[in-house]
């Protein structure tokens, strides 16, 4: 018994610590975005499922003996892609959707071991089965989701500030080494104790022998109910994240939340009954179902982790609960794990690839409430009459709740699309020559431009004359020479309006649906005097590539909603952005942001690289003007020291304790409001 438990508790650990670790070194990869995140779960999710089908057909079709040589074997193989170092051929070129790179980059480094450490718990269950006819396996399933928990709870707190990204990499490499021999005891270990001759737990002194096979309608439900909490586990996830930032800290807690879930109705102490948490879910359900509808909260950070975090608590105990109430004799286990992970896997699908494509907006979390609340009224379809009616009126309220978010989502949109890398909306505002147009990316304004001839020009919110990069670009005009500028985040191409003749304005941008809508609803772009040059890709990995393009002025503006992509705001990315600078060029980072005080990051950024900072506020704040923080940073203290500038600009105040952000160290709590 202490073997068994220790194999799957050790596999499970392993099986949710390589999410982390995996997700954050391919992060930078791929544009730093929560999809990120979301695509690497419907890699899990989906090699869990293949996982759980092995264990359910091995278990069934081979012996005992064969069993443990089958997988002794495949186990050994899997040792051959150690450590699970990704290699950096995976990195993207740009303009393509990433998801199957994503997908092809796991399945090349940690498919194997992922996929043999997702066979441990059905598999090593069902021998315990055979070993110790009568006990109840199931509270090993609880164990595994405890370890699991603690491997996700443990990482942002134990591991990530502490270990390198690649040492974190070899650590998990040679942890798995030591779960090979244990996996292999336990199989040896299990043919010792019992042998048979068909794989099948549940011989004639199995108590659960004689217990008829689950239907297809019960089959149908274990998928139902696996589907919906999964699903809601990457909705809920995507919400959160998109207006912060990818960062582990925010994607462990909906999953241990997912995960406690399945610890707590399945250890067998009665965690779950249905007439206490059946009303509880219900309101649960109907007030994310406000929270999503009503547009003043989408910006309260307190009220939209809290509710989401603590609702998604309770729709996935109902739902996992539901499931620990109809799971079948240990006979039956495999099939029942194989349907379980067949729900996540679809679920997550549904998230991570269809809504991307299907839907024009983050309306999957709306949905999954539906979903969730369907699935409430039908298991209280033969309960007392009150619950019955509380389960339809919730039913009812999210169904409103999912019409009133798509109807206000598309008022005054003249055109939404969503792709990998988020949601875009133009939309149209005002009346005659204050008549304007503006590209909504997530939850933020990413540009807008009146539509009246002699303003069109004229350029508006967080890149007006008096914000931080207008004053840098309007003290380099006039000049003598024409000038370069290079801006990380295209927008609606607002700054090339300061170009002039001569000059050139090179954008980076990663999404081309942004570059399709800035050239076609915007004319910013077609608009300037410069030379416009626009370079499709991540920024970072783009300029890694490059020769030194001599920047006179580079902007840092690439923000989804107010999320920041990390890996732009690194000692590695500074070093790439020096040696794109002429001498005296000005670095201009955008780090306003409702919930992350950037300001002490940027400053710890010059610091380490010998440059000077100040930093520029612009409190206006009316229909077309935003207020901003822009930081400007220059190897040359008298670029900081131009009249524009100088008479704005005030010096940074450092955060004790704040330490260096690089690829391997950052840190996001340290920087909440």
């Amino acid at each position: 018994m202490p073997l068994y438990a220790l194999t799957i508790f050790v596999s499970a650990f392993l099986l949710f610590l390589v999410q982390p670790v995996m997700a954050k070194q391919i992060l930078p990869w791929f544009g730093g975005g929560a999809a990120v995140w979301t695509t690497c779960l419907v890699f899990f999710q989906t090699t869990l499922l293949l996982g759980y089908a092995y264990a359910d057909v091995v278990v069934r079709r081979l012996s005992p003996r064969s069993q443990v040589i089958v997988h002794g074997a495949l186990l050994l193989a899997s040792c051959a892609v150690l450590p699970i170092i990704p290699d950096t051929n995976w990195k993207p070129q740009g303009g393509d959707d990433p998801s199957l790179a994503i997908l092809g980059l796991l399945a090349v480094t940690v498919g194997l071991p992922y996929l043999l450490l997702s066979t441990t718990s059905p598999l090593v269950q069902a021998w315990f089965a055979r070993s110790f006819p009568g006990k109840s396996p199931y509270r090993l399933f609880a164990l595994s989701n405890l370890a699991s928990m603690l491997a996700l709870v443990g990482y942002p707190f134990g591991l990530e500030p502490w270990a390198p990204t690649r040492m974190q990499s070899y650590g998990w490499s040679a942890a798995y080494a030591l779960f090979v021999v244990l996996c292999a005891a336990s199989g040896w270990y299990s043919l010792r104790t019992r042998e048979g001759s068909v794989g099948v737990p549940g011989d004639a002194d199995d108590a659960g022998a004689s217990a008829p096979p689950p239907g297809a309608g019960s089959q149908w439900l274990w998928f139902a109910l696996a589907a919906t909490g999964s699903f809601l586990l990457l909705a809920v996830s995507n919400h959160i994240c998109q207006n912060i930032a990818a960062i582990p800290l925010l994607w462990v807690v909906p999953l241990a939340i997912y995960l406690l879930t399945f610890i707590l109705c399945f250890d067998g102490s009665g965690w779950y009954r249905r007439g206490v948490f059946a009303p509880i879910v219900a309101i649960a359900l109907g007030v994310m179902g406000w929270a999503v509808a009503d547009r003043e909260l989408a910006h309260q950070l307190v009220v939209q982790i809290s509710v989401f975090c603590v609702g998604l608590f309770f729709a996935c105990m109902f739902c996992h609960g539901e499931l620990a109430r109809m799971k079948p004799a240990p006979r039956y286990l495999t099939r029942f794990y194989l349907m379980l992970s067949a729900g996540g896997a679809f679920g997550s699908a549904l998230v991570g690839l269809a809504a991307p494509v299907i839907l024009p907006a983050y309306f999957e979390l709306a949905f999954g409430l539906v979903a969730c609340a369907a699935l409430l009224a039908f298991q209280m379809r033969r309960a007392h009459p009150a619950f019955i009616t509380l389960a339809l009126a919730t039913l009812l309220f999210t169904l409103g709740a999912e019409v009133w978010q798509i109807k206000d989502f598309y008022n005054n949109t003249v055109l939404a699309t969503r792709n990998f890398y988020g949601v875009l909306r133009v939309q149209e505002f005002g009346e005659a020559s204050s008549r304007h147009r503006s590209l909504i990316h997530g939850t933020i304004l990413h540009g807008t431009q009146y539509l009246a001839p002699e303003f069109k020009h004229t350029p508006t919110t967080y890149y007006t004359q008096t914000s931080g990069i207008g004053r840098v670009l309007e003290s380099l005009h006039p000049s003598a020479r024409p000038i370069k500028v290079g801006i990380i985040g295209l927008g609606a191409g607002t700054i090339a309006t300061y170009g002039s003749r001569g000059d050139v304005y090179r954008f980076y941008d990663i999404n081309p649906a942004v570059v399709t809508i800035a050239n076609r609803d915007f004319s910013y772009l077609k608009g300037s005097d410069a030379t416009i040059e626009v370079a499709l890709g991540d920024a970072r990995l783009t300029l890694e590539r490059e020769a030194s393009q001599q920047f006179d002025v580079l902007a840092i503006d690439a923000f989804s909603s107010d999320a920041i992509p990390v890996h732009l705001l690194t000692s590695e990315a500074m070093a790439i952005y020096r040696r794109h600078m002429k001498p005296g060029g000005i670095i201009a980072f955008h780090v306003t942001n409702r919930y992350l005080d950037l300001p002490p990051v940027v400053k710890g950024l010059a610091d380490a690289h010998g440059m000077h900072a100040v930093m520029v506020y612009d409190g206006t704040d009316d229909a077309l003007t935003s207020v901003s923080d822009w930081i400007l940073m220059s190897d040359d203290p008298a670029s900081l020291e131009k009249p524009q500038v100088a008479e704005v600009s005030v010096s940074i105040e450092e955060r004790e304790g704040l330490k260096l952000w690089t690829d391997d160290f950052n840190n996001i709590v340290q920087v909440l409001k």
